[in-house]
């Protein structure tokens, strides 16, 4: 961002913040409120509910790579996780992260095999073939991995915690 912009862009962020404090929507931290409240002191910061569709602690629903924004904190504060869980959860998610990773590269490496097939002057089936079957062992991986994933967390949870997780996969607050 050009810094002369700055002042611009912090301006028109507080007078956002002011005009949802007129309409009755708290001012705090958020993924869809303001990052904070102005005062004479500096910044001032707060947690809430935020009605048009962020949550307090700066999670979303929808998006990023394990369906939610901040996976590990999601399930933290909802499973109310002790700390040595949430750092064995820790571990889980990245091993899905990396996995997740690992699948998206594969994904590109498939793309650019069937490109290659029907690029020349007579389809290769050859590279088409070798891209698909690379599509497939990648699924495969990523199945492997999420499937371990899950019975990792069922030994991780006690069974309160399982019927808490069971629920947000159910309602769609968390996709796998």
């Amino acid at each position: 961002m050009y810094p002369g912009f700055i002042p611009h862009w912090k301006r028109s962020r507080h007078n956002d913040c002011r005009s949802r404090a007129d309409r009755g929507v708290h001012v705090g931290i958020g993924f869809a409120g303001c990052e904070a409240d102005e005062s004479e002191s500096g910044f001032e910061f707060t947690s809430r509910d935020d009605p048009e569709g962020g949550f307090g602690f700066g999670f979303s629903f929808g998006g990023g790579a394990f369906g939610v924004r901040r996976p590990l904190r999601f399930l933290a504060y909802k499973l109310n996780l002790a700390e040595a869980q949430v750092a064995e959860l820790a571990r889980i998610l990245d091993a899905i992260k990396t996995e997740r990773a690992q699948a998206a590269v594969d994904l590109r490496r498939t793309l650019s095999s069937f490109a290659e097939a029907i690029e020349g002057d007579t389809f290769d089936a050859a590279k088409a073939n070798a891209g698909a079957t690379l599509r497939m062992q990648s699924a495969e991986r990523l199945k492997g991995a999420v499937v371990t994933a899950l019975g990792e967390l069922h030994r991780l949870l006690d069974p309160e915690q399982r019927k808490l997780l069971a629920y947000l996969i159910r309602t769609g607050a968390l996709s796998l």
